[in-house]
């Protein structure tokens, strides 16, 4: 039994010492190949230098970050510190998008998988519908750059909406126009909207997370958070695509009533908008509860 075990404790003595110097070996060949590299970059004009590390991930360029601070040329610096800032922002966005996810894992600690974000455009414009969205992301989730929609500019919100899209489980969108809010009053259409949203998601929620309102007729676990958009990245999604889908109804308005301006104020209540209803009238798609002195 003696000779078992010690033969035994032999082989795993081995096999660990094995192991270790597989280990080692690709250690050492990993790093010969990066030292190759390296050396190469020291033959290499500066233009076949950016080409080498534009093929390479942010991850792996950092392996030769303290290289390229110290090569002799200048030139290949700055390559280094260009590398070196990007990491520094990349990790700040990470931290930020991390944040921006701790409504959503407070939801998964509790065993729900299927969170949807819910938020609004719209609320206080002269004219137009308002535009609720829902948005269910899987998880993890990682979209660079995604915030609160009032942060972004036009540009960056339609770039983010594709990708919202494309990344999302699911995405609802729900539309009360200004006929329903002159019939009973803005929140009331905000929360018809929301409800709409919720109901074209697929699969279901099991939890919600909404921008400042509740949904009390809703039977399943909901928190209500002010600023959500900036707190949620569920929320912030529904924000983008409910501000990128209500600015595109807007354009469309304008192209039926070009002397409004639709497409630059949305509809909002703005100087020239004002002016406008002043020398052109109320047009159909106007709030009437929202424009009492005016006919």
């Amino acid at each position: 039994m003696k000779d078992k075990l010690l033969i035994y404790n032999f082989g795993s003595i081995y096999f660990d010492s094995f192991k270790k110097s597989i280990q080692f070996v690709r250690l050492v060949m990993k790093s010969g190949e990066r030292r190759k590299l390296v050396d190469s970059f020291k033959k290499l004009t500066v233009k076949e230098i950016e080409k080498r590390l534009e093929a390479m991930s942010l991850q792996e360029r950092e392996n030769y970050l303290s290289d390229l601070l110290n090569d002799p040329r200048k030139s290949v610096r700055a390559i280094g510190t260009q590398i070196k800032k990007k990491q520094e922002q990349f990790l700040e966005e990470k931290k930020r998008i991390d944040q921006l996810c701790y409504y959503e894992n407070i939801f998964r600690g509790k065993g729900y998988e299927w969170i949807a974000g819910i938020d609004e455009a719209g609320r206080g414009p002269l004219a137009g519908p308002v535009v609720a969205a829902a948005v269910i992301f899987p998880h993890p989730i990682w979209i660079e750059g995604i915030d609160d929609s009032k942060k972004l500019t036009p540009k960056k919100r339609e770039s983010l909406f594709e990708i919202i899209q494309e990344k999302a489980i699911s995405v609802g969108i729900g539309i009360s126009d200004h006929t329903l809010i002159d019939r009973t009053n803005i929140l009331f259409a905000t929360k018809m909207a929301m409800l709409e949203a919720i109901e074209k998601l697929s699969p279901k929620p099991e939890c919600l997370l909404i921008d400042a309102v509740t949904l009390p007729d809703i039977p399943m676990e909901q928190m209500s958070l002010i600023k959500g958009e900036s707190k949620s990245i569920s929320i912030a999604a529904a924000s983008i695509v409910a501000k990128v889908t209500r600015d595109r109804i807007m354009d469309r308005y304008h192209e039926i009533y070009p002397e409004y301006g639709f497409n630059q104020h949305k509809g909002y209540p703005t100087k020239q908008h004002y002016l406008n209803i002043e020398r052109y009238g109320v047009t159909e798609i106007h709030r009437k509860t929202f424009l009492k002195n005016f006919r």
